[in-house]
This record gives C-alpha cells, structure tokens and sequence, in this order.
C-alpha cells in the first residue's frame, strides 16, 4: 500500500520481496517438521533431507523474485531514458522504507539466533532471506529518498535503487540454490572437516592409518563412513569396542545424531 500510494516502484518491489519472505515462511515450518521425524523403514537415514529440499525450494523462489525485481526496475529505467516523466516517490514510501529496514533486521537476528541454537539449515537460509530483505529496504529507502530531496530530475534513483538490490538478492538466492543442491546430490563435506574426522579417528589409541573417508550431510547432521586399521591379534570384542570408541570421539565433536559407519582392518 505504502508503494502504491506512494509511487514508488522501489517500494512495491520490496513488499514483492516481503510477500516471497511470508511464503518461505510457510515453507520452512512445514519442511522442518517434516525433518524432524526420526528414522522409520521407507526411511533409514532419517527424513534430514527434506530441510536440504526446503532450503533449495527457498533459494529458487528468491531468485524469481529477485528476476522480477530487476526486470521492473530495467523497464522503469528505459521508460525514464525515452522520455517518460517518473513520478517522484511520496514521504509515506520512504517512512515504510524505513520501518522496513529495522523490522526485517530484528527478524533476522532473531532467526539466526534460533537457526544456531537448533542447527538448522532451512531457518539459517531463511534468517539470510531476512537479512536481504532488510538490505534491500535499505536501497529502497536510500532511492526513495534520492528521488524526493534531490528533485525532478533524480527520480530515476528509484528503479535504479530496485535494480541494485534485485542483483543482490540474486547472488543470495544462488549461493543457497548452490549449496542446497550440493547437499542433495551428495557432495562430500568440506576438506577442512574431513581432515579433521580423520584427526580425530587417530587419536584414539590403538588405531592407525584412518582412510577411506565418506561424508555428506543428511539435512543438519553429518554422515561419516571410514576404514581404520588395528592389530590383528586382538579378539573381535577389543577391536569392537575401539571401533565404537571411534563412534563416541566423533558423536562427541559432531552430536549424537551422526551417521557414522567405521569398518576395521587388521594391520599388515
């Protein structure tokens, strides 16, 4: 209402941005509980994937949105370049801008909060769906503003401030689209964690050479598979409980939710 009765393009853009937030909202709250459901036999591995599809779904939606936004803004822009007189943007789009900028920082900085608390993938990707919903206020509120106090002639900030922040919002929504792909395809966890489940593996005494190592990420929690090497006269029950001390160092560092598989070699 405040871009319309303001006439601000800038603005009504932003609320397009806000709406997108209230739908991935809705997304979120469904798939989360979805993921939380424990184990069952269509399901061996839990249901850890459909928060990585709800992430996925959120990144898609805010890279149309952030399409729509550029788009408007270019038209805008080349109505303004042929001659077209823009109407300067009202005080109420600006005072909406502005309120915007400080809502949408709080709820991000509450989500984000909860997202470290609960470990969560799908309310962290939504906290940065907030977060670039505050920073695209921001640019709205900044060519709002250009446009009424610098005159006639600087209307065209205000398409030009929805551009910029349509472009922003696009690189936001890749690296989430990217990341959650990633996850849904497999991809092995970064070198950084892998070097350091393969310390952590050899530190426990008794066990030499962990290698083989697989990982990936089931929704929030890891997934680890490896080989470690033992003496080879040691009965099954020593090398059993060395394999499941293994389990225990891991669990510890990583919480008790992770998958992990440890498969024992004797050594040559």
């Amino acid at each position: 209402m405040a871009g319309i009765l303001g006439h601000s393009a800038a603005m009504v853009a932003d609320a397009v941005h806000s709406l997108s937030d209230f739908v991935t909202d809705i997304i979120v709250l469904a798939f989360v509980r979805i993921s939380g459901k424990p184990q069952d036999k269509s399901h061996d591995y839990g249901h850890g994937k459909y928060e990585t599809l709800a992430m996925t779904i959120i990144g898609v939606a805010l890279l149309f949105v952030a399409i729509g936004i550029v788009y408007s803004g270019i038209m805008n822009i080349l109505a303004w370049a042929n001659g077209q007189q823009l109407e300067a943007p009202g005080m109420l789009a600006l005072w909406a801008a502005l309120l915007s900028v400080v809502m949408k920082e709080a709820v991000y900085r509450y989500s984000m909060v909860k997202a470290r608390q609960l470990k969560s993938q799908a309310v962290e990707a939504n906290a940065w769906h907030h977060r670039s919903d505050a920073l695209s206020s921001i640019g709205t509120a900044v060519g709002i503003g250009g446009a009424i106090f610098l005159g006639q002639r600087w209307t065209v900030l205000d398409p030009v401030a929805s551009i910029i922040v349509g472009l922003f919002i696009v690189k936001v929504s890749i690296d989430l689209i990217r990341r959650g792909i990633g996850d849904l395809m497999e991809q092995s966890l970064p070198d950084d964690v892998e070097a350091e489940i393969l310390q952590l593996a050899a530190s426990v005494s008794g066990i030499a050479e962990p290698h083989d190592l697989r990982t990936r990420r089931i929704g929030n929690h890891y997934a680890i598979e490896l080989h470690i090497l033992m003496d080879g006269d040691i009965t099954l029950r020593e090398a059993h409980d060395k394999a499941s001390e293994v389990e225990d160092v891991l669990r510890k560092h990583y919480g008790e939710d992770t998958h992990i598989a440890v498969h024992v070699e004797p050594e040559r």
